[in-house]
């Protein structure tokens, strides 16, 4: 049995992650962003270990919003949360960094990361944001060989983000998800990793730049006043 803590996993595709962990035996810890959404997580899967309370959005959408930090929401949503939480956990045996399919036509220039000197556009900046998540889990894979980090998508799903008309079966949608988390599958043991529907997927080649990938983590250190761990 492995113990599981799953970010943003009060409903879509991490509650559903949840349930499949949970499903094998696995011991499972929810993530919330406050009380109420808690209460509702908790009801929806009952058989959690518990659910975690803690508000991305303070230092965390797909719109050109600041926040409490007067960062820009989609880059602090998607990429220095992930790497605040990498940084102050405990380090784990795995790692599994959601991205999406866009990441290939995102720009690894961190010269505006955050879109305060250019005109806003919200699907490049999302593509940017959840290429940087791919960045993240392949520079941890170099870091940290001790521990399995992996990048993958669940392809294009009707969730809330992907919109009704999404042509990927939902019910698959977070099934490589849990099988990086916990799976003995050799083709699961693997570190440095991008994967689709368990498969090794196509990535944008500056993701294993570690020019690129070193950029990151000093930039994201920059905001944070906080390294990653040797």
């Amino acid at each position: 049995m492995s113990r599981v803590f799953i970010t943003g996993s009060s409903d879509g595709l991490g509650l559903m992650a949840g349930r499949l962990l949970v499903a094998d035996g696995h011991s499972v810890t929810l993530h919330a962003r406050n009380q109420a959404r808690a209460d509702d997580t908790r009801a929806a899967l009952p058989q959690a270990d518990g659910v975690v309370i803690g508000d991305l959005s303070s230092v965390a959408g797909m719109r050109r919003v600041e926040t409490t930090d007067g960062l820009a929401q989609v880059f602090a949503v998607n990429v220095l949360a992930p790497y605040l939480l990498t940084c102050l956990i405990q380090r784990p045996d795995r790692l599994v960094y959601l991205s999406s399919g866009m990441h290939r036509g995102g720009d690894p220039d961190l010269d505006d990361p955050q879109w305060t000197r250019r005109r806003w556009n919200g699907s490049q900046a999302y593509s940017d944001s959840k290429l940087f998540d791919v960045v993240l889990a392949f520079a941890v894979a170099r870091l940290w060989p001790d521990v399995l980090s992996n990048a993958m998508t669940p392809g294009w799903v009707p969730t809330k983000m992907g919109g009704r008309g999404a042509p990927d079966d939902m019910s698959l949608a977070p099934v490589t998800q849990a099988w990086l988390a916990v799976s003995t599958d050799p083709a699961a043991m693997v570190s440095g990793g991008y994967f689709y529907h368990q498969q090794p997927g196509e990535t944008n080649p500056a993701a294993r730049d570690v020019k690129v990938q070193d950029e990151l983590l000093s930039y994201c250190a920059g905001l944070t006043s906080v390294q990653l761990p040797g």
